[in-house]
């Protein structure tokens, strides 16, 4: 039987790292912010994002995928250093130790408080071998030039890194929706580079995510 003294035996009961009024700090009048642990943050208007865009594209043209992707790529391995640092030591345990909910729990809302939209890790593929995120209200879906493809590079690419420091293991990432099309989601597959390679040809022929996701699955099946 659990008692009063076990639940107060340890000097505090973490609550969310991530919580808003207390992850974000620093001088708001100088212009200065940092999070709880210290860390410098930038705030990015939306007009610094779609000058970036249009930058990249007028100097890369087709290119600026490959060139955002390897930016978050690099990004995201930063990402995923300063989340196991952060998280571990506020929890008192490594993020391998943590339960799943617990650790997808942190990650959405280390999101969230980032200014990225709202994030949901799918695992009903995961047996098939693939991961799916799902994300909304994404600030790079919002400011993206037209296109007729996902544009999310910059976030495929953090979660590229992200997930395959995690699973150690080296990871694709496809987006195969995106809010700047019209859908209501943006929508992310990971796994093995042969085994999604596939889905790009799906992609150009505008097939819906859940088809893509059935043909994945049944090929990886094969």
């Amino acid at each position: 039987m659990i008692t009063v003294a076990d639940l107060i035996k340890d000097e505090r009961l973490p609550g969310n790292y991530f919580a808003f009024d207390a992850y974000i700090q620093g001088d708001f009048e100088s212009g200065l912010l940092e999070n709880r642990h210290g860390d410098r943050l930038i705030a990015i208007p939306d007009t610094l994002i779609q000058s970036i865009y249009t930058a990249l594209n007028q100097e890369t043209g087709q290119a600026s995928g490959v060139v955002l992707a390897n930016c978050g790529r690099w990004w995201g391995k930063n990402f995923y250093a300063r989340f196991v640092e952060q998280v571990s030591e506020y929890y008192s345990k490594p993020i391998n130790e943590m339960e799943m909910v617990e650790f997808t729990q942190c990650l959405r809302q280390c999101w969230k408080a980032h200014g990225w939209g709202t994030f949901e890790l799918d695992l009903s593929y995961y047996q098939q071998g693939f991961l799916v995120v799902k994300t909304q209200n994404s600030p790079y879906a919002k400011q993206a030039p037209q296109s007729k493809r996902p544009v999310c590079h910059f976030e495929a690419g953090i979660l590229r890194a992200f997930f395959s420091q995690l699973t150690g293991r080296e990871l694709h990432c496809l987006q195969t929706t995106c809010e700047s099309l019209g859908a209501e989601y943006n929508h992310f597959v990971l796994g093995l580079a042969q085994r999604i390679k596939p889905a790009d040809a799906w992609l150009e022929e505008q097939q819906e995510h859940e088809i893509i996701m059935h043909r994945l699955c049944n090929s990886s099946n094969q």
